[in-house]
């Protein structure tokens, strides 16, 4: 089985800084990390791997630095990993992501299944993993908690507001994985060595997988930023000093002033 999984980079969300001029994210200095959910889609093609046989394929796009989520990949125990890189994929809205992952995945030998996030912890749209099945043809199912293959029958568990759903389609399949699906392995000490010794990360720009220059970027992305800001949070706390009884009667007359009670 052949097994590809879309994974990006995004910056650890306690560290996240915002550029007040240009409303855009502080990426230099900041951590990076794999994104969450996209970790619970390695471990779940990994596993899959393990039970059937056949090859696990990580494709993140996304600036030379977001090899280091590759070779954390390659570490956990994937096959081979590709980075989807250019100045052209600059400024890319999730429409223009999808164009450009889905055209690298066609060019791979084939695919029985891909496995994506739900959704990136830096955008939370949840839209490109649904894109790129539309645009390769193939069914999806999204909010996936567990899955069971049975030769080209799959059987998947979705997640409801109120409860939850089993979804039976066939492979090829795109499936958007919840982060309660499994529990990520952590990389072993020589999974660790072979990702940064032995292992090699391919590179594909836009001339590699002959894209159409006119749907790449920022100026081909329909999705415009109007602003983005760090929320600001203007009520501070209060110490109430003097008798405890003072204070026990000033506390009530401020909460009913907020009306809490």
């Amino acid at each position: 089985m052949d097994i590809v999984v879309c994974v990006k980079q995004v910056p650890d969300t306690n560290e996240v800084k915002i550029d007040p001029e240009e409303g855009t994210l502080i990426r230099e200095g900041v951590p990076s990390i794999i994104n969450p959910e996209d970790r619970h889609g390695i471990e779940e093609a990994i596993k899959l791997k393990e039970e059937y046989g056949g090859k696990v394929t990580v494709i993140s796009m996304g600036p030379p630095q977001a090899e280091e989520v590759l070779k954390e990949a390659l570490a956990m125990g994937v096959d081979e990993a590709i980075l989807v890189s250019d100045r052209a994929f600059a400024g890319s809205d999730t429409w223009v992501t999808a164009y450009t992952i889905t055209e690298a995945i066609k060019n791979l030998d084939g695919f029985d299944l891909i496995f994506c996030g739900r959704q990136a912890i830096d955008g939370d749209t949840a839209q490109v993993g649904p894109q790129i099945a539309e645009n390769l043809g193939i069914p999806q199912v999204t909010y996936a908690t567990d899955l069971n293959i049975e030769g080209k029958e799959v059987e998947v568990k979705r997640q409801l507001e109120d409860g939850y759903s089993i979804i039976e389609t066939e492979l090829p399949l795109l499936v958007t994985v919840l982060d309660d699906i499994n529990d990520p392995r952590y990389p072993s000490i020589k999974g660790i060595v072979d990702a940064y010794r032995k292992q090699e990360i391919e590179v594909w720009g836009a001339d590699d997988l002959k894209l159409d220059e006119s749907r790449l970027g920022l100026d081909a992305s329909p999705t415009k930023v109007h602003k983005t800001f760090v929320p600001t949070h203007e009520k501070k706390g209060e110490i109430l000093e003097g008798d405890p009884k003072e204070q026990a009667k000033e506390l009530i007359n401020k909460l009913k002033e907020e009306k809490v009670v």
